[in-house]
């Protein structure tokens, strides 16, 4: 275990070093259990695109991922993990994501339907002492940039539910954000992928950077 610990401590450094480069990277989370943790490759580079022209944060607009159960998930500040179906996170999965999470690292979580009972049982396996909180309209996030005084939007209807948006908070920090209902990572997807109108693809983008301007902030 010891070992284990100084080789995490290396790569912790690693990520330090990543996020001091200066650009900015988003790294989609593969997962085990079945869900397609893969869909719309176009959404993280659409957004990073419209981060770089709206912001002055210099990015990295490729698509990549990384397995849960690599180090390289240390070589990024922000991960991003979507899907529709079953998620399983095993116990070093579950130590690597938390040790990842308490290092500074940012996990932003948007379920593309179907993926909350997963995602909520397999959380509580990361941190069983802390559980998602609803974050209020009037929370930071929702106007670090531009303003979403209704929290997040509702950017794919898969049925009449309310979008929601949750959080779990390591030392005040925000360290985990999840989408609920809302689904702005279609809308981040290129036009011809889920025909979502152009004012909601601009909304969904918006919403996205300010997800990014908020966990480069804390």
């Amino acid at each position: 275990m010891k070992y284990i610990k100084v080789i995490i401590f290396l790569l912790l450094c690693g990520m330090m070093h990543s996020q001091s480069k200066g650009d900015f990277q988003i790294a989609r989370l593969k997962y085990q259990g079945g869900g397609d943790w893969y869909n719309d490759p176009s959404a993280e580079v659409n957004l990073l695109n419209f981060v770089q022209q709206n912001t002055n944060i210099k990015v990295d607009a490729k698509y990549q991922f990384v397995d849960l159960s690599s180090d390289e998930i240390f070589s990024y500040p922000f991960l991003f993990m979507t899907g529709h179906g079953n998620v399983v996170f095993s116990k070093d999965e579950v130590y690597r994501l938390r040790t990842y999470l308490e290092n500074g690292g940012f996990l932003y979580i948007d379920d593309d339907y179907g993926l909350n009972n997963a995602v909520r049982r397999e959380m509580k396996k990361v941190f069983p002492e802390n559980d998602f909180i609803e974050l209020p309209f009037s929370y930071g996030l929702y106007n670090s940039l531009y303003k979403f005084e209704n929290g997040p939007p509702k950017t794919h209807e898969h049925d009449k539910n309310a979008p929601r948006g949750y959080g779990i908070f390591i030392n005040k920090r925000l360290a985990v954000y999840y989408t609920y209902e809302s689904n702005p990572s279609d809308g981040w997807a290129d036009a011809t992928v889920h025909n979502d109108p152009p004012d909601k693809r601009e909304e969904a983008l918006k919403f996205g950077t300010n997800i990014i301007v908020w966990a480069l902030s804390q």
